[in-house]
């Protein structure tokens, strides 16, 4: 089973997009209802009953069951006889904000994310259809329920065979687009070693270091509009929040905003491509991302978006059919590629140079041949290697040479599937 999911920019008329908005705020309102039960809850069974607060404690019955999922949509059905806005959107629609934030507790019991939160006016970005089958494409057209024909920008066709299962209302600053979940009956196998392998070392010097030398320039995409930005909120700062001018204001910041990470998507998929075509293998470090973001050099590894990067990565890489793995990221920049050996250098440092067999090269190719030689080896620890030949060397021949063309059969050119 494959699931793809294809965005198109909306060109709703105006009656449409007062719908839409309408339909955000009702929305809206059922998830701050719904995670103010659920937090009322949870509040009332903090404190022991010998140790409660003086000033204010939150009681509930003791035999009050837990807020659930089922529990809430059960309230909402009878909540809808006496709020008639309720009624407004599709019952599926509200439905899915409630089990949205369900997923949410769920990963912040097992995930360890953060408490769900509040949203404020103008919060909720988006409500999904959860049940929509193909019939509802026409041409450039969808027909969503209760609200029409809404026409989009079909900038490349459905593929042949898939199936549409749900559909995403999104609001950004450059209006609606919608996001489609298709699927297909399909079986794609998972991607064998094989073909030429390289290493990849993330940076902010240099973006992307290859093993084969290689260095690729970071583009400064928030740094170098950050001028413009700060004058931007410096002007909105002096505006009267809530009037027409502070509107217009703060949607051309939100439109940098999405600009900015519009190129950086971009250049990310570009980069992506350009090492596919380079290999039939690609490793990279396994990074700490999170603690990384954390640092003093937090906005501009921000900025660079490694996670996005290698997320892309992965997934253009499974399209292409080239495998892709991680490996460990310790000490990387510390070890010679060649003989092993520590070599042990500051952030300052940008030149490796082995201190036994003098093998000199830039830092971060380097830890990137470092990364493709671990790589080799983690391949051959699971007994899917073949002949191995020198880290510094050419092709390995590693596995099938002959690649399987299914996936890009199903969806076109690999240029296109990006």
């Amino acid at each position: 089973m494959i699931t793809l999911t294809y965005e198109f920019k909306l060109e709703p008329t105006p009656e449409q997009i007062q719908a839409f908005d309408q339909w955000l705020e009702v929305c809206r309102r059922v998830w701050n209802y719904a995670l103010r039960e659920r937090k009322d809850w949870f509040n009332s069974r903090k404190c022991e009953i010998n140790a409660c607060s003086l000033h204010h404690e939150y009681i509930i019955p003791s035999d009050a069951p837990r807020p659930t999922y089922a529990q809430q949509c059960k309230s909402l059905t009878a909540a809808k006889k006496e709020y008639p806005d309720l009624k407004i959107p599709h019952s599926q629609v509200l439905q899915q904000t409630l089990k949205i934030l369900e997923t949410a507790f769920v990963s912040m019991w097992e995930r360890r994310f953060g408490f769900p939160r509040f949203k404020k006016t103008g919060r909720m970005r988006s409500f999904v259809f959860p049940q929509m089958d193909s019939s509802s494409l026409v041409d450039n057209y969808i027909d969503l329920p209760k609200i029409g024909k809404v026409e989009m920008i079909l900038h490349r066709p459905i593929p042949e065979g898939f199936d549409l299962k749900q559909a995403r209302i999104v609001k950004r600053a450059s209006g609606y687009h919608v996001m489609l979940s298709l699927q297909c009956d399909v079986d794609v196998p998972s991607t064998m070693p094989h073909g030429e392998p390289i290493g990849i070392d993330v940076g902010l010097n240099a973006f992307v270091a290859t093993s084969e030398g290689e260095l690729v320039q970071r583009p400064r995409f928030y740094v170098e509009r950050l001028r413009e930005l700060k004058l931007l909120q410096r002007r909105l700062k002096h505006k009267k929040k809530g009037s027409k001018n502070w509107y217009k204001l703060n949607r051309r910041i939100a439109l940098l905003h999405e600009q900015i990470s519009n190129i950086r998507r971009d250049w990310h998929f570009k980069i992506a491509h350009h090492l596919c075509d380079q290999a039939g293998m690609i490793f990279a470090e396994n990074l700490n991302l999170k603690g990384l973001a954390r640092g003093m050099l937090s906005k501009h590894i921000l900025d660079a978006a490694w996670d996005q990067f290698l997320g892309i990565l992965s997934w253009v890489c499974w399209k292409r059919d080239v495998y892709f793995a991680k490996v460990n990221c310790y000490g990387t920049s510390q070890t010679c590629p060649r003989c092993d050996a520590d070599a042990p250098k500051d952030l300052g440092v940008r030149v490796h140079l082995c201190p036994q067999c003098q093998y000199q090269t830039d830092r971060d190719v380097a830890a990137a041949q470092v990364v493709k030689k671990r790589g080799i080896l983690s391949i051959s620890t699971e007994g899917q290697s073949g002949n191995q030949q020198n880290v510094c060397g050419g092709d390995i021949g590693l596995g099938n040479p002959m690649k399987q063309k299914s996936l890009i059969a199903i969806l076109g050119s690999p240029r296109y599937i990006a």
